[in-house]
C-alpha cells in the first residue's frame, strides 16, 4: 500500500525515467542479442537464429591474423599516448579558467575552447589537411616560402603521430574542462581565503586546495579513460590516417570496418567487438580496484 501511494505521489519522476530507460533497453541491451554472431557462421539471409554454431572457431581465426595484433598494438599505443597528452589538458585549462578574474575574457575563452567538440571529425579532417598538408597545407606553404623543406605532418609516421595527438587535444580538451569547472565550484571558497591570509600564493593554493578538491573527479575520469584503452573511435584515425602511415593509423575500429563492412565477415567483426568489450571491462574493474586500494576513491 505504501509503495502504491509513493508511486502515485512521485509518478512524474518515474515518467521522466521512461525515456532514458527505453533508450538503454533498445540501444544498449537490445543489441547484446547479436553477441552470439561471434559463435556462429553468420549468414545474412538465414539470420542470427538460423546460422550454424561454430563455437570458438572464429576467435581462433581472428587471433591468428597478423593484422589483428598490429591494430591491437596501435590501439593501445594511441590510447596510452592520448592518456598522457589529452588527459591532463582539460585539468590544466580548467584551473587556468577558474583562476581568471576578467569575466568577459573567461567566457570568451570558454566558448572558443568548447567549439571544436561540436565540429564533425569529417570537417576537422578537412581542416587538418588544409593546415598540415605537405603540398598545399598552410603551415608548409609558409615554411617552403621561407626557403625550408616541407614537414611531412601527415605522411611520416612520427610527424603524423604528433599531429594526431595535438588535434585530439584541440578537439576534446575544451569539453573536458566543463567537468572540472563544475567540480571546482564545489570547493569551499573559504579555504582559499584562509590560505591567502596564511600567506599562501596562488600556486600553493592550487597545489594544496584545488588539486585535492578535484581528486575524486580526476580518479573517476582516469578509471573511465582506462576502460577505453582497448576501444578507439573510428572517425579520428580513419579521417586523419592514410596508407603512408597505416603502420600507426590502422586500429581495431578500422580493422572491424575493413573486415566486417567491406569484406562482409560479420562473425570476425563481432569477435573483435566482443574482445574489446571484455578487455575493457577488465581494465575498468582493475583500475577501480587499484584506485580503491591506493586512494579509497572509485566509481563503485
Amino acid at each position: 500500500m505504501r509503495t502504491t501511494s509513493y508511486l502515485l505521489r512521485y509518478w512524474q519522476l518515474y515518467a521522466l525515467l521512461l525515456l532514458p530507460v527505453s533508450y538503454f533497453l533498445i540501444f544498449r541491451y537490445g543489441p547484446m542479442y547479436g553477441i552470439q554472431i561471434a559463435f556462429k557462421d553468420f549468414n545474412f539471409f538465414q539470420g542470427i537464429g538460423g546460422s550454424e554454431w561454430i563455437g570458438l572457431e572464429a576467435f581462433k581465426e581472428v587471433f591468428a591474423m597478423k593484422d589483428f595484433y598490429l591494430t591491437l598494438r596501435n590501439t593501445l599505443m594511441l590510447n596510452f599516448l592520448d592518456l598522457l597528452v589529452s588527459f591532463p589538458a582539460p585539468l590544466f585549462l580548467a584551473i587556468l579558467l577558474y583562476e581568471m578574474k576578467i569575466l568577459w575574457f573567461k567566457k570568451l575563452s570558454q566558448t572558443i575552447l568548447y567549439i571544436p567538440h561540436f565540429i564533425s571529425w569529417i570537417i576537422i579532417g578537412g581542416i587538418v589537411y588544409q593546415v598540415f598538408g605537405t603540398q598545399s597545407g598552410m603551415i608548409n606553404n609558409v615554411i617552403t616560402g621561407l626557403g625550408f623543406d616541407a614537414i611531412p605532418f601527415l605522411t611520416s609516421k612520427n610527424e603524423w603521430l604528433i599531429t594526431y595527438l595535438l588535434v585530439g587535444v584541440w578537439q576534446s580538451a575544451g569539453w573536458g574542462t566543463i567537468i572540472y569547472l563544475a567540480a571546482l565550484t564545489g570547493i569551499n571558497k573559504e579555504l582559499f581565503e584562509a590560505a591567502g591570509i596564511d600567506g599562501a600564493g596562488r600556486l600553493k593554493q592550487i597545489w594544496h586546495i584545488t588539486l585535492p578538491g578535484l581528486r575524486s573527479t580526476i580518479v573517476v575520469l582516469l578509471i573511465i579513460n582506462l576502460g577505453h584503452m582497448i576501444t578507439i573511435g573510428f572517425d579520428r584515425p580513419f579521417v586523419i590516417g592514410n596508407l603512408a602511415v597505416r603502420e600507426y593509423a590502422d586500429v581495431l575500429s578500422t580493422f572491424v570496418y575493413r573486415v566486417g563492412i567491406q569484406s562482409g565477415q560479420y562473425t570476425l567483426a563481432t569477435v573483435v567487438g566482443l574482445f574489446q568489450a571484455v578487455v575493457g571491462l577488465i581494465f575498468v574493474l582493475g583500475a577501480n580496484y587499484t584506485s580503491k586500494k591506493l586512494t579509497d576513491e572509485g566509481i563503485m
